[in-house]
């Protein structure tokens, strides 16, 4: 007996899109009858039959909402699920949550794999590479089909839909303004995730604080080889004459507090740190790392709260909005 075919053994086989295949056995005029013949000559030869399942949750509300996110062992996306998951839950939705693993093509792959399946919106914080190559064609095709999303933390302003983030250059910008108002004058900025959007936007607050005081110097650091960063720290704590850091990410502030303990330097006596997220490194860092909280459970439960109330309360007129969680710096050892 021949194996039952899946809508996306269709697509490989052809080297097409899901939505694609999916829009092409219904015979929808966006696509071209060439690629009509093709998948219907296909799915023939296979009895290709859709799953009575899927068209079924597709065609009525599941109250179920995709989560696409970079990565889970970051503590701030594991703190924003758990935001999202209890918001959801609260108001009777389930959630299904993918890891795209900073990967472009497998958040295509996935929004297509959930937008054909069960879902009944989404919220999404780009991948790395996503906001690298900036190709955002598969959220498009989902405000196309008139499907709400959410984006929160890594947004792009290129797609109209809501989008729920914290003022990361307001952020920064209060980080600085503490370091400066503590006495420090010799300013660095360190980071691992300098493609990203909310890094640019952290490094732009920096860059304004510095820029307006003719007495402080700002020096700059991006890291982008994940497997050489101890080192390349390093270089730079025994390169430069500072007597301050700002981490854009968490992991740029501890590894800073290590290498500057293993050269001798004392925190935070010699170097004050601040970092951002408010994670596992910094609660358990030595000294504890001052930091910039985004508050992520909040981040992702309005998120969750917006997405909701779009879905319970359809408008046609509905107009997208941004809203913004405000972040707190946390004081603790290794600052003055």
């Amino acid at each position: 007996m021949r194996k039952k075919v899946t809508l996306k053994q269709l697509a490989k086989e052809l080297n097409l899109s899901i939505s694609t295949v999916s829009k092409s056995l219904k015979n929808d005029p966006e696509i071209s009858q060439k690629t009509i013949n093709r998948v219907h000559e296909l799915a023939s030869f296979y009895n290709y039959k859709p799953n009575a399942l899927a068209v079924s949750l597709k065609s009525s509300k599941t109250n179920t909402i995709g989560v696409i996110l970079p990565e889970i062992l970051n503590h701030f996306f594991a703190k924003a699920l758990f935001g999202i998951e209890q918001e959801a839950s609260k108001n009777g939705y389930k959630i299904v949550t993918c890891i795209t693993n900073e990967s472009y093509q497998k958040e295509i792959e996935y929004v297509e794999m959930l937008n054909y399946s069960s879902v009944d919106g989404f919220i999404i914080a780009l991948s790395q590479e996503t906001q690298v190559v900036n190709q955002l064609g598969h959220f498009t095709a989902l405000k196309r089909d008139k499907v709400p999303v959410v984006m929160f933390d890594r947004v792009s302003n290129e797609i109209d839909c809501d989008k729920v983030i914290v003022d990361d250059k307001e952020a920064s910008k209060n980080a600085i303004q503490y370091l400066i108002d503590t006495g420090c004058k010799k300013i660095a900025v360190i980071t691992t995730i300098s493609d990203l959007s909310v890094a640019k936007l952290r490094l732009e607050g920096a860059r304004e604080v510095t820029n307006t005081n003719e007495h402080i110097s700002l020096v700059e650091l991006e890291v982008k080889d994940s497997n050489n960063i101890e080192n390349k720290i390093e270089e730079f704590l025994k390169k430069n004459e500072l007597d301050a850091v700002l981490g854009l990410d968490e992991t740029a502030a501890a590894i800073t507090i290590n290498m500057s303990h293993k050269l001798g330097y004392k925190i935070p006596e010699d170097i004050s740190v601040i970092g951002f997220t408010d994670g596992l490194l910094s609660k358990h860092s030595y000294p504890k790392l001052t930091t910039v909280s985004q508050h992520a459970e909040e981040l992702g439960a309005e998120a969750a709260r917006i997405l909701v109330n779009q879905l319970d309360n359809f408008d046609e007129n509905y107009k997208t909005k941004t809203e913004i969680v405000k972040t707190s710096l946390i004081l603790r050892d290794s600052t003055n």
